[in-house]
């Protein structure tokens, strides 16, 4: 699926909801459809709502890919990775964002906006969705545990 095919539905608590308004504007200007799950403010909110939303749409099949970003990025992580063949990736570098993609097939980028700044957020995206999944021995290693789903 090439980038102007690629649809990603995109989620945050208030604590990333900046990074949020910056990640879309970035995916949008790369011709990414983006389909904006919430928060709509700055306003106080609890996480595992907006969590839920692009996990279950990931899950589901009615995305392929999902970014999810909180304060740290951990309670978006532990969401998201409770829904059947959701394989969200707590990402705040670029190597773990490659090796997300590589190894572990991540459809769920998980980031955290007081963790890392724009600049490095933009890249880990990019990183992400440019880094294929590898397959061969990987893909037996991911049928092992989404046999447990």
């Amino acid at each position: 699926m090439t980038e102007q095919q690629l649809s990603i539905v995109i989620g945050s608590d208030h604590a990333a909801y900046a990074l949020k308004a910056k990640i879309k504007d970035y995916l949008v200007k790369r011709s990414i459809d983006v389909r904006d799950a919430g928060c709509h403010s700055e306003a106080s909110v609890d996480y595992p709502d907006f969590g839920i939303k692009v996990a279950t749409m990931v899950s589901t099949g009615k995305f392929e890919k999902g970014i999810l970003m909180c304060g740290t990025g951990i309670g978006m992580s532990m969401v998201a990775n409770k829904f059947p063949q959701v394989r969200a990736a707590l990402c705040n570098g670029l190597f773990a964002a490659m090796m997300s993609r590589r190894h572990n097939n991540s459809n769920i980028l998980v980031m955290g906006a007081r963790v890392i700044g724009d600049i490095l957020a933009m890249e880990i995206v990019k990183v992400w969705l440019e880094t294929p999944f590898d397959g061969g021995r990987h893909q037996r290693r991911l049928e092992k545990f989404d046999r447990i789903d």
